[in-house]
């Protein structure tokens, strides 16, 4: 899978997405598909930037807001997007290793900064484990 991580978030999510940029600079390329401040907007606009850029790269995206549901109910109607939303690092491991999710959508007034960095350093270093797995998410692609 590519190296680069898109970032994408709201006015909620604006300060805990550049701060999770910031820790991951020297290690991968960012792209950052906005929003640029923290004026008030529509997270779906954000999710969907997001979204079509991760499936167009082939690579992994964070979408943040305040709680992240939002964001990970958007992400998720896009085909050949599997978003979860993770508030501890057990869940992001899961989600790669079983799920293989591709974006990892949190909320910055539900995690502090310490635990966001963590549950986004598992989520990069965890890969898809296959198997039994691959199967579970082939019929997810029939159903959707």
């Amino acid at each position: 899978m590519n190296k680069t991580v898109v970032f994408g978030s709201d006015h909620a999510g604006l300060w805990l997405k550049r701060v999770l940029m910031d820790r991951l600079s020297n290690d991968r390329q960012t792209i950052d598909v906005g929003t640029e401040d923290d004026s008030s907007c529509d997270y779906p606009v954000y999710a969907g930037r997001l979204c079509e850029k991760v499936l167009e790269l082939q690579c992994l995206g964070v979408l943040i807001c305040g709680s992240g549901l939002g964001m990970s109910m958007t992400a998720n109607r896009f085909r050949g997007i599997r978003a979860a939303l993770c508030c501890n690092e057990y869940m992001a491991r899961m989600a790669r290793k079983h799920n293989n999710a591709n974006v990892l959508c949190m909320g910055e007034r539900v995690i502090g900064v310490d635990l966001a960095g963590s549950i986004l350093d598992v989520f990069l270093e965890t890969g898809f484990e296959g198997g039994r797995h691959a199967k579970r998410l082939d019929i997810i692609e029939e159903i959707a």
